[in-house]
């Protein structure tokens, strides 16, 4: 074992999971006085079932890929509400704005002060995170990402002092979520933990999350897809989740996020979408030499056993394709001419890329992604 890389884990100071227990969260916050919800226009209408005492101010203008506006809007509602208790309800988008709204809103550090790692000074309100989809894993970890619109990048902070107080997950509030966000959200979720699994910076205790997240999407994700009220595989969607997140702290992601995310901040397109359309490809590529991983992944999706390389690429796209997952980057309004660009970005993100266990040329990022054209 000396060879394995010193490792800092952490997660939220408590864990709340099971049917019906955004009820908790009163409980758990006690006499707060002033509480501030970030949420999407659709999550807000859960604001009630917290049953919070004082007074409750909701922003909800979060778009799919916030910006350094977006930031600043939920910043300036913070200073007017001076809340006690910030409480993220929503996706990852809702909950990576929360987490820098509660350390920032009090602050005299700004994003540009804070973007990196361990740059944020300290936090004093209280932060609760509930997700309401199963993908981002957002609400397990110290990570947040806003969008820079005129860098067309993505500003990644993170800190300890960005971990939740509380994460509920709470399958109820995932029900009425859409097929397709279901099934892009869910691949995410699987993503985290392959990329982790699969990573330079693999860890044997982080490979437990990793095999655990994967098996559960492998097990649930087409059944949650089919019947959105299934109560089984919605928990056990919000788990693989939950243990993706987990595994983006100590490990994080390598090639298939970094691949994704010109396809967000240039393309527009959800991020558990991105993630989706070029999962199979990075998959694919990167089985020479994470041979027995890439197996143990295969075989948990029930992709089939002893694949060809081309063969894993087909089984894998046929997973996604499945769940009705539009995998054609064309379809979504990219042109050939775009592919140069988003090569270029994705090459350039060099925090994630450098993890991936096989390098990749920009020609060979490139080739990604006029295989998913």
């Amino acid at each position: 074992m000396s060879s394995v890389p010193v490792i800092i884990l952490h997660q939220p100071k408590r864990l709340i999971v099971g049917a019906g227990t955004i009820g908790e969260v009163c409980t758990w916050a006690g006499e707060v006085s002033s509480t501030l919800v970030i949420a999407t226009p659709i999550t807000a209408g859960f604001v009630d079932r917290l049953k919070l005492p004082g007074k409750v101010a909701v922003f909800d203008a979060i778009p799919g890929e916030p910006e350094i506006a977006t930031l600043d809007a939920a910043l300036a509602a913070a200073r007017a509400a001076k809340p006690d208790l910030v409480v993220g309800l929503g996706g990852g988008s809702v909950m990576d704005v929360a987490k820098l709204l509660a350390a920032l809103w009090d602050s005299e550090q700004t994003l540009a002060d804070v973007a990196g790692s361990n740059k944020v000074a300290g936090r004093s309100t209280r932060l609760a995170q509930i997700a309401t989809t199963a993908g981002t894993g957002s609400e397990a970890g110290i990570r947040s990402l806003i969008t820079d619109p005129i860098k067309g990048a993505k500003i990644a902070v993170e800190s300890p002092h960005l971990i939740a107080d509380l994460a509920v997950l709470d399958p109820e509030l995932t029900y009425s979520v859409p097929p397709a966000v279901t099934a892009a959200t869910g691949v995410d979720a699987m993503a985290h933990c392959v990329e982790a699994f699969t990573s330079k910076r693999a860890h044997p205790m982080i490979d437990g999350f990793a095999r655990m997240g994967f098996h559960l999407v492998g097990k649930y994700l087409a059944r949650a897809v089919k019947d959105g009220s299934d109560h089984e595989a919605r928990e056990g969607l919000m788990l693989a989740s939950y243990y993706g997140g987990i595994c983006l702290g100590p490990v994080n992601t390598a090639a298939g996020h970094a691949i994704a995310y010109p396809l967000g901040t240039l393309l527009h397109l959800p991020h558990g979408l991105a993630n989706a359309i070029v999962f199979p490809h990075v998959l694919a590529f990167n089985e020479p030499v994470a041979q027995e991983k890439t197996a143990e992944v295969a075989q948990a999706l029930g992709l089939g056993h002893g694949l060809s390389q081309a063969k894993l690429r087909a089984e894998a796209l046929g997973f996604c394709a499945d769940l009705g997952i539009e995998m054609s980057l064309a379809k979504h309004g990219a042109t050939e001419a775009d592919l140069p660009r988003f090569a270029a970005d994705a090459h350039a993100i060099r925090r994630l890329m450098d993890n991936n266990p096989a390098d990749m040329s920009v020609d060979d990022v490139l080739g990604i992604y006029r295989a998913s054209f």
